[in-house]
C-alpha cells in the first residue's frame, strides 16, 4: 500500500495546480561506459571487409579456430588482423558500402579495438583504373571541374563528420581507389587512348585535393592518401607529377594481386612490388601502404605466395601496413547486385553481363579462416 500512495500523492497535488518535483528514479545510475581507445599501430595487418554486411544479411556466418560461431572481427583478430579498411560509395545498389552501412561496420571496428581506414571511391560502384564513373547524384555537374571539386569536398565532409559526431577517428584515408588514370571521368582523367589531357594532372590535383582538406580538416592526424593499382609497377613517376601538379600526400596506398597478373610468375611479381616499393619510400619517403592484397585459394602455393610477400614488405622501412581484400567471402558468395545485368551496366557505364563470384577469399565453406590468414598472425 505505500508504493500506490508514494505514487498518488504527486499526482494528487499536481491536480490541485501545485508544483510537483519530478519522483526520482529509485534505480541508481548505470555504471559509465569507459570510451573505446584504439591505438594504431606500427605495422597493421589489415583486412578489407565492405562485403560483410551484405554477407551477414544472406545469412553467412563466421567460426573460430576451435569451431565456434562468432562475430567475424573475433574471427580476424584471432588471425592476427588489427585494422579494417571499409570503402565508402556515394548511392550504391541497395545501400550497401553507402555511408549508413560503412558507419555501422565502422562502429563496429571501433568498438573491437581495431584501427580503420577509409577508402573513398567516389562513385556509385567499383572505381578502378577501368572505370571512374560519376556519381548519379553529381552526373549533371560531370564536366565542371569547380562543381565536382565542390561535391568531392562535400561528400568527404559529410562522410567523415559522421564518424566523428560516432567518435570514431579513422588512421588512414584513401582518397579515390585506384587511381592511375584520375578519377571522376572526365572531369579528373589523366589520359585517353589519344595521349595526355592537357592540364589532365592539374584538375586531376583539384579534385584530389578537395578530399585531401577535407579529411584534414576533420582529422588532421590521419595520414590522407591516394591508391594505385600495380604494386609492381614504376609508380614514383605517378607521384612525382601529379606532386608537381600540386597534389597533396602524407603517404601511398597500393594494391597487389600476384596471382591474378599474367606475364610473369607469382615470385617474380612479388620480387618485383618489393623492388619498385623499395624505389618509391627511397625517392619521396612516404609512408606505403598495401591496402589491398590477394591469393588465389584454388592454387596450393596462394599461403606461400603471400607469405613470402609478407615477409619481404615488412622488411623495408617505408612500408607499415598489409591489407588482405574481402577475405571473408567464402562459399561461391556474390553481393547481389552481381547477379543483376542491366545494374551492372548502369553502375560501370557499359554493357555488362552477371558477374562470377570473387575468388580470392580467404576462409573455408564452413566460415572459418584458411590457411592464407595464418599469414598475418605471426
Amino acid at each position: 500500500m505505500k508504493k500506490y500512495l508514494f505514487l498518488l500523492v504527486p499526482a494528487l497535488l499536481a491536480a490541485c495546480g501545485q508544483t510537483v518535483d519530478p519522483v526520482p528514479d529509485p534505480d541508481p545510475d548505470p555504471t559509465p561506459v569507459e570510451p573505446v581507445v584504439v591505438v594504431t599501430p606500427t605495422f597493421a595487418k589489415g583486412a578489407d571487409i565492405s562485403w560483410a554486411s551484405e554477407m551477414e544479411h544472406d545469412g553467412k556466418t563466421f567460426k573460430k579456430a576451435d569451431g565456434t560461431t562468432a562475430d567475424l572481427l573475433d574471427v580476424l583478430k584471432e588471425c592476427g588482423i588489427n585494422a579494417i579498411r571499409l570503402r565508402v560509395w556515394v548511392d550504391p545498389y541497395a545501400g550497401w558500402s553507402g555511408q549508413a552501412d560503412m558507419l555501422a561496420l565502422a562502429k563496429r571496428v571501433h568498438a573491437a579495438g581495431l584501427s580503420l581506414m577509409v577508402d573513398f571511391h567516389y562513385s556509385d560502384f567499383f572505381a578502378d583504373p577501368t572505370r571512374q564513373v560519376v556519381p548519379s547524384a553529381w552526373q549533371a555537374d560531370k564536366d565542371d571541374l569547380d562543381k565536382m571539386c565542390s561535391h568531392v569536398a562535400a561528400h568527404t565532409t559529410e562522410v567523415l563528420q559522421a564518424l566523428k559526431d560516432a567518435d570514431i577517428a579513422p588512421a588512414w584515408i584513401q582518397i579515390g581507389n585506384e587511381t592511375r588514370n584520375g578519377m571522376l571521368w572526365p572531369a579528373g582523367q589523366l589520359w585517353t587512348s589519344s595521349g595526355d589531357i592537357p592540364d589532365g594532372r592539374k584538375h586531376f590535383a583539384r579534385l584530389y585535393n578537395a578530399g585531401y582538406d577535407a579529411a584534414k580538416a576533420l582529422f588532421p592526424d590521419a595520414l590522407v592518401m591516394p591508391h594505385l593499382n600495380n604494386a609492381y609497377e614504376d609508380n614514383a613517376w605517378w607521384l612525382k607529377q601529379v606532386k608537381e601538379a600540386g597534389g597533396k600526400f602524407d603517404a601511398m596506398a597500393l594494391s597487389h594481386y600476384p596471382q591474378a597478373e599474367s606475364g610473369m610468375t607469382s615470385a617474380q611479381y612479388n620480387a618485383e612490388a618489393i623492388k619498385q616499393i623499395k624505389a618509391l619510400y627511397s625517392s619521396y619517403k612516404l609512408p606505403v601502404f598495401i591496402s589491398e592484397v590477394g591469393v588465389m585459394p584454388s592454387k596450393s602455393d596462394a599461403a606461400s605466395v603471400l607469405q613470402s610477400f609478407m615477409t619481404e614488405v615488412k622488411k623495408l622501412d617505408g612500408v607499415k601496413g598489409v591489407f588482405y581484400w574481402e577475405p571473408e567471402v567464402y562459399g561461391s558468395w556474390k553481393p547481389a547486385v552481381y547477379s543483376k545485368p542491366e545494374e551492372l551496366t548502369r553502375l560501370t557505364g557499359t554493357k555488362q553481363n552477371a558477374w562470377g563470384a570473387y575468388n580470392q577469399g580467404a576462409f573455408n565453406n564452413d566460415g572459418s579462416a584458411s590457411a592464407i590468414m595464418n599469414v598475418f598472425n605471426d
